[in-house]
């Protein structure tokens, strides 16, 4: 007679057959559903990492996603932060915890270890809101291009030389974009009325240093610029020029001549003086920096601005040559800065009409009265 098996014995089996069952459904589970839930929220893994790795920091970043998808502090405000050359990561993140940017650092190098940025953190300068997600931080540290960049005019830079100097500044505007738009007079600023027509920006783009931002179009720019003009070139400068009867058009073109030929800004209310002298008689203005702006680029010299000037030169056939037609030429020959625009408003009160650099190449000039103290006053080696 069989002996009956015992309940007991049969329900342990029962449960051992659904654990073996359950085991490769729980191993899937975490092998392939983690993962995968992971990346619904984090984003793809590092495709170096292993299946364990893949495993392990997917779950330990599901279970802290709140670390890493909300902002330390939503109201926070931006404050700069340095990541330093060869700095370490539990480093960065513990300095990030300390300035209140995120809460976890642990969860925030698990992250970059998941996402495989751990090793890509670029050293330099940033600024960085606690109202950030540490995520959005982590993947900012990834770039440390400024956002904004500094462009700089120089006083007595042409448009061309302004164009040449685009592509280093960070900005997306190419210098055929540039010339393209400074050629055209827009209506959005009042001042710019008086430029003639088929006139273009020359002298109106003031020298300065301009941080702007680095995704700025051509259009903000120019903009930009000239509100700069428009705010510098004050109400008191304006009556200045009307006083030497001159229109801002005007004025800006014979700054932009006293820009050229001046080397020290103490002499600019002086040489001014000696050309609103030249014009009050109709004598000609005479001034080398125009026969340069006529002649153009100089290929040998790889300059805008021939130097020295030859005789021939001096006859070159330009409405800008001041040597053979009187009066102001047709516009501006530079961007003149504050210092030149202030001495044609407020000029230098003198008898001169005429001036020569001095004999100790310091830059200064010696000024005269008649013609034939000009020629007194020429270098030994000139007479």
């Amino acid at each position: 007679m069989s002996k009956r098996k015992s309940p007991i014995t049969a329900l342990s089996l029962i449960a051992l057959a659904l654990v073996l069952c359950l085991v490769p459904v729980l191993f899937g589970i975490i092998v392939f559903g983690v993962p995968a839930q992971a990346e619904r929220t984090f984003g793809p893994p590092d495709i170096s990492l292993d299946t364990s790795q893949r495993v392990r920091l997917s779950a330990y970043l599901l279970w802290r996603s709140e670390d890493l998808t909300s902002p330390a502090n939503p109201l926070g405000e931006p404050k700069p932060f340095k990541i330093q050359l060869g700095e370490t990561l539990p480093s960065i993140a513990k300095r990030l915890q300390d300035e209140s940017l995120i809460n976890s650092p642990n969860a925030f190098i698990s992250y970059l270890q998941y996402a495989g940025m751990d090793t890509t953190i670029q050293a330099g300068e940033y600024e960085f809101s606690p109202s950030m997600t540490p995520l959005e931080i982590a993947h900012q540290m990834q770039d440390a291009t400024p956002k904004e960049v500094t462009f700089t005019i120089l006083k007595g830079w042409r448009l061309e030389e302004v164009a040449a100097t685009l592509p280093t500044t960070g900005l997306t505007i190419t210098p055929d974009a540039f010339m393209e738009a400074v050629s055209t007079v827009p209506e959005s600023h009042p001042y710019l009325q008086a430029i003639p027509p088929q006139g273009t920006l020359e002298g109106f783009l003031l020298p300065d240093s301009y941080n702007v931002p680095r995704d700025l179009t051509i259009d903000q720019m120019i903009n930009y610029i000239l509100d700069n003009f428009g705010i510098q070139v004050t109400f008191d400068m304006r009556e200045g020029f009307e006083r030497q009867r001159l229109n801002i058009f005007e004025a800006v073109t014979l700054a932009s001549i006293v820009e050229r030929e001046a080397v020290t800004e103490d002499e600019m209310p002086l040489i001014a003086s000696v050309f609103l002298n030249r014009l009050a008689i109709s004598m000609k203005l005479e001034a080398d920096s125009t026969v340069q702006y006529a002649l153009g680029f100089n290929q040998e010299q790889n300059s805008w601005w021939t130097n020295p000037l030859t005789t021939q030169h001096l006859q070159f056939d330009s409405a800008y040559n001041t040597y053979r037609y009187p009066g102001l030429p047709p516009g501006p020959i530079a961007n003149p800065g504050l210092t030149a625009l202030r001495a044609v408003a407020f000029p230098a009160r003198s008898p001169y009409y005429y001036f020569r650099a001095t004999c100790d190449d310091s830059g200064e000039h010696v000024f005269a009265e008649t013609f034939e103290e000009h020629l007194m006053n020429a270098c030994p080696e000139d007479k």
